[in-house]
């Protein structure tokens, strides 16, 4: 009878071993892609200001708002997600109802300084499409499946955190959609080590292509620009 595997190794040890070993093809880029930035809201990026903020990579941001304007050039839709919710917190359901603290996911406000994309991240508001999210996967009650069909996009790239909560998900969901995933390693992060190192496996070896930032801005960098409506050659 087939039992499960055991290691010796960390966290950080089995994605470096994953990394190094791939067991499987991967996806690879399709025509066109879309980048999808997930919950870099200031309760989760301002490591000074908010005890719920986390930070895996320093360069993260950095990272991401270069992505941003490079898709943004080659005409590819960017799309930011955020959480927030209603005064009472009803909204979060089930999810809600493990805390309640000022710091609790259901207190986060819509129109409070906690709901807000990080002034860092260059977000275009004029072009850009900014969701509100109440549950973990991006596509959850959202418009992002009806705007990706509009853009013909068969690729999703995504940044932001959780690796282990909201990433995943939205990973899980995208591939269910029959996306393309991408994740750049350095533009997802999460509050440990294990939580982030362990999910990068698991997707990593299921649901999508971990790719070094560089080769996902080099990839976006080959794009000829492209016109709404388009599918990209």
């Amino acid at each position: 009878m087939p039992v499960m595997q055991r290691s010796d190794l960390t966290a950080r040890q089995y994605w470096e071993h994953v990394k190094a070993n791939p067991a499987r093809k991967p996806f690879g880029f399709g025509r066109k892609a879309a980048l999808i930035n997930i919950d870099l809201q200031r309760a989760y990026t301002e490591l000074h200001n908010y005890p719920t903020a986390y930070q895996t990579d320093p360069c993260q941001l950095d990272y991401i708002r270069d992505l941003a304007a490079l898709a943004r050039s080659r005409g590819l839709p960017v799309i930011w997600t955020y959480v927030a919710y209603l005064p009472d917190g009803s909204d979060a359901g089930v999810w809600g109802t493990r805390s309640n603290t000022p710091d609790s996911l259901q207190n986060i406000k819509e129109g409070s300084a906690r709901a807000e994309l990080d002034p860092r991240l260059g977000v275009d508001r004029q072009r850009d499409a900014i969701f509100v999210k109440r549950m973990a996967s991006a596509f959850h009650e959202t418009p992002l499946a009806s705007l990706l069909t509009w853009h013909r996009v068969d690729t999703v790239i995504l940044t932001g955190g959780s690796t282990s909560g909201c990433v995943r998900a939205s990973a899980v969901d995208a591939l269910s959609h029959g996306y393309r995933v991408i994740i750049p390693e350095e533009c997802v992060a999460d509050r440990h080590e294990i939580a982030h190192f362990a999910n990068l496996c698991d997707l990593m070896l299921k649901y999508a292509d971990v790719e070094p930032v560089a080769r996902v801005r080099d990839w976006l960098g080959a794009r000829a620009e492209i016109t709404t409506g388009q599918t990209a050659g």
